[in-house]
């Protein structure tokens, strides 16, 4: 699973731009004024073959007692205990604070694994001003420039060293035993724990009725028909002791990992309280993911008639990116409808994983071409040559050709749509990529 790092400090030392820079994008608002971030933002980022989640927080103030300082507490809290690494950022040009102190003083007491990081040091690193922040008791201070990026790759390489982790090559070869990763997602208290139960025939999981029974990401070896699976069981919340309001229904970085680490994914929606906000926000973790996706609604045994139709409707609304997924409605508890589930993880496993030959591909696309030809923009009218596949889980179809940047998206969901219908393809995204043949005899 990707490793988590929490980025912790008080307000206005530069934890979002360094975010963003972590992630290599623009995801996190930057301004210069304090209190800008306020909730727990999460982003992934990758050096070289490793991929890391990181938690942008909002200013740390420990002792807060009320009012909304108290609840960015309660948020930077939650963000340290779900991380792997802490990167605490304090402002050199700043200089130390009381603020700094008390919150190395509760990093020290967690004894969790943690960086301190000189933020704004451009110009300054062999400066007095650095050797001042030794006092906080971290060891010693990495001087950066988020603003700048400078030292920003060194130090993301230094919090990945402390980890230990294992080459990328390795998960790739366990992937290739024949293990097929199930993970079951979903709210708190949607019957994750009892579907799991069911289908191994104990009480291997706790199964209560109240949000967060679940403390953490629970994997378990299961066999059927002769093939083998490790079903992922995702947390409501993060450990004991960690539950600080109702709010905190399920943790996201929990949630990213086992989605990221699985081959197929079993979103689980519950039928008495419709498809939520938080529901949304898993289904567009999966899409962003590409794994294969399969719907479950349960506790349809629950619901009449008039609240079966609305649950349908909102679901055809609400979560209308998930089209592909095939939709089952069961009851874990009373074991209902779980052989045709089984039925659709198969099909959304062998279609992430489906191999698509050059030739089948390129005629396809010829075909399509011929049939309707994309629409002309101003000059020059977009060319697809020929078409190959670019990877699996999620299948990539990688199309070469002439001014290919063109081509609209109403088009590349055409040409989605026959791939789709030849090779079967059910439950999983298709991601369709365009390159440009570039001509050599253009510049001269």
């Amino acid at each position: 699973m990707k490793p988590v790092i929490a980025l912790v400090g008080r307000p206005n030392v530069g934890k979002s731009t360094l975010f963003n820079r972590m992630t290599k994008s623009r995801d996190a608002i930057v301004a210069d004024f304090a209190g800008l971030t306020r909730d727990r933002h999460y982003g992934n980022g990758r050096l070289g073959k490793h991929e890391y989640i990181v938690v942008d927080t909002g200013g740390f103030e420990p002792d807060a007692s009320s009012g909304i300082f108290r609840e960015m507490a309660k948020q930077t809290r939650q963000a340290v205990a779900e991380s792997d690494v802490v990167i605490f950022v304090v402002d050199v040009r700043g200089g130390i604070s009381a603020q700094d102190h008390e919150i190395a003083k509760y990093l020290r007491r967690l004894g969790k694994s943690c960086i301190l990081v000189g933020n704004k040091a451009e110009g300054m690193k062999d400066t007095s001003r650095m050797t001042e922040f030794y006092e906080l008791g971290l060891g010693e201070v990495y001087p950066i420039s988020a603003a700048h990026g400078e030292g920003v790759k060194l130090l993301i390489e230094h919090a990945i060293g402390q980890l230990n982790l294992p080459d990328p090559e390795e998960d790739l070869e366990e992937a290739d035993k024949g293990i097929i990763k199930l993970a079951v997602a979903g709210r708190p208290n949607v019957g994750k724990s009892t579907l799991i139960n069911t289908w191994l025939g104990e009480e291997r999981l706790v199964a209560f009725d109240m949000p967060g029974t679940t403390r953490d990401a629970i994997s378990v070896p299961f066999e059927r028909h002769g093939q083998r699976f490790e079903l992922i069981d995702t947390a409501g919340l993060r450990r004991k002791g960690k539950v600080f309001e109702a709010i905190e229904k399920f943790s996201v970085v929990k949630t990213l990992q086992a989605v990221e680490s699985a081959n197929v994914v079993l979103l689980l929606l519950d039928a008495t309280q419709g498809v939520t906000d938080q529901d949304a926000h898993i289904a567009g973790y999966i899409l962003e993911s590409g794994r294969a996706v399969v719907l479950a609604i349960n506790k349809w045994d629950a619901v009449d008639d008039y609240q079966r139709q609305l649950l349908e409707r909102s679901i055809e609304t609400r979560l209308s990116f998930l089209k592909f997924a095939p939709m089952h409605f069961i009851s874990a508890q009373k074991r209902q409808g779980l052989g045709p589930l089984w039925t659709s993880i198969m099909q959304a496993y062998k279609s992430a994983t489906c191999k698509m030959p050059t030739p089948v591909l390129t005629r396809l696309l010829l075909e399509a071409v011929q049939f309707q030809t994309p629409k002309r923009a101003g000059v020059t009218r977009p060319k697809p040559r020929y078409a190959h596949q670019g990877g699996m889980n999620p299948p990539v179809i990688v199309i070469h050709g002439n001014s290919l940047e063109h081509i609209t998206d109403a088009y590349k969901r055409f040409l989605e749509a026959r791939f789709r219908k030849e090779f079967n393809l059910v439950g999983t995204p298709l991601r369709i990529e365009m390159k440009t043949t570039h001509n050599p005899y253009t510049d001269k």
